[in-house]
């Protein structure tokens, strides 16, 4: 059943928003976005959006959690590892297990309220999915979401009558760059630009053989260790591409990657008569979580704006694909269709952990993945159990190939 849709720019009343993953980079920065929301000077005539915080949802930093959920006045609360919970106030509402995120949405989320998916991983679509079926917005980080399940959850968040705002900042510059209303048919191709990691200026010997130490320490963005590995892998990329195909209806061919080790523009939209538009803001991810918040409206932010006299110059190279494969093994993914994105990740996740143990070679992890891609046959995505069985086999194909049990 489709829900009305709430128009922010017009409502006074704070919107009610849940924070899952609120203990990760996105979810610290989804908090305090909602915070200088909160103090920020209204201006004349104008309608700054407010939020009330309804509940949050951790994995494991009990004590993160409590923090948050006291800063920000939250009775209802989940966390995924129990152990964890003794860190939380008796006076909450406390939901503990790997469905405690899903049921913190079926307890509290209300038709309109906007749920900010921000777990990492595979374990994020089913409470991504549980928001969209009760009616809400969703603001999405999470993008195994999309690359593993796209076809059910646009086709969920369809029929619900619901949007799905980006948070990535690759595919917030691209949807407002195509806000102007154009068609799909008018794109010529969207070209999501990358940093290029730790690794842009290595040989492939030398990325092969990297450490992990080396692979977490990102020149530009300070993330959570996973997607930090997938920058260094440029596996990131890959799933970018995949989630941009389900957000805009782009298929693979019309879908680029180009290294720009700034990370000033974040992505550029080429329409067929030449012309690009493009999205430039620091390297700041408060930027990309305050758009999708208060979409479609824009308010003073918390982060700093370009300064363009002390730009210098804004560096553009194209992807290796001989020492980064991951983007080609991501467009083989996006034409396969199916059940091929929810194997692609699922492969990416575990080889990424096998390396993180110490278990493999940095240079593996593609190969792992690519292995695993070609061996899994693919199915139809008609249902989350297809999804997850699909999940399943490649995880346990990937632990095979990485030769380390996690």
């Amino acid at each position: 059943m489709k829900q009305p849709s709430r128009n922010i720019a017009e409502s006074t009343d704070p919107r009610r928003i849940i924070i899952l993953g609120s203990t990760g980079s996105i979810g610290v920065g989804a908090l305090d976005v909602v915070e200088h929301l909160a103090a920020a000077e209204k201006r004349p005539g104008e309608s700054t959006p407010t939020f009330e915080v309804v509940g949050l949802a951790a994995g494991r930093r009990g004590d993160v959690l409590e923090k948050q959920a006291d800063r920000f006045s939250v009775r209802d609360v989940a966390l995924a590892d129990p152990g964890a919970a003794s860190a939380l106030s008796t006076d909450r509402s406390i939901r503990t297990g790997p469905d405690a995120a899903v049921r913190l949405v079926e307890d509290v989320a209300q038709p309109g309220d906007l749920v900010v998916a921000a777990m990492v991983g595979a374990a994020g679509i089913p409470s991504a999915l549980a928001a969209i079926e009760r009616g809400c917005d969703v603001a999405l980080a999470n993008k195994e979401t999309l690359v593993a399940a796209g076809a059910l959850v646009t086709a969920a968040a369809a029929e619900a009558g619901v949007e799905i705002i980006p948070i990535d900042s690759e595919h917030a510059a691209l949807h407002q760059c195509l806000r102007s209303g154009r068609d799909a048919r008018e794109v010529s191709r969207l070209v999501l630009t990358a940093s290029g990691g730790p690794f842009r200026t290595w040989s492939a010997d030398r990325i092969r053989n990297a450490t992990v130490e080396e692979a977490l320490n990102h020149p530009t963005w300070k993330m959570g260790p996973k997607v930090t590995i997938d920058s260094a892998t440029m596996m990131n990329k890959g799933l970018e591409l995949i989630e941009a195909h389900w957000l805009f209806g782009i298929d693979a061919d019309r879908l680029e990657a180009i290294i720009h080790p700034q990370s000033i523009v974040h992505s550029f939209v080429e329409f067929l008569d030449g012309s690009s538009l493009a999205q430039l803001s620091p390297p700041d991810m408060r930027m990309p979580i305050q758009y999708a918040l208060c979409h479609p409206v824009r308010v003073p932010g918390c982060a700093a704006p370009m300064d363009y006299q002390a730009l210098r110059e804004l560096v553009f190279e194209p992807v290796d694909h001989d020492r980064f494969p991951s983007i080609e093994i991501a467009r083989g993914v996006i034409r396969a269709g199916g059940t091929a994105g929810a194997i692609f990740n699922a492969a990416n996740e575990v080889a990424a952990e096998a390396f993180c143990a110490g278990g493999m070679p940095f240079g593996r992890i593609a190969e792992v993945v690519a292995d695993v891609v070609d061996r899994i046959p693919i199915g139809p995505a008609s249902d989350l159990d297809a999804v997850m069985a699909a999940d399943e086999a490649a995880r346990d194909a990937a632990r095979v190939h990485s030769a380390i049990d996690v």
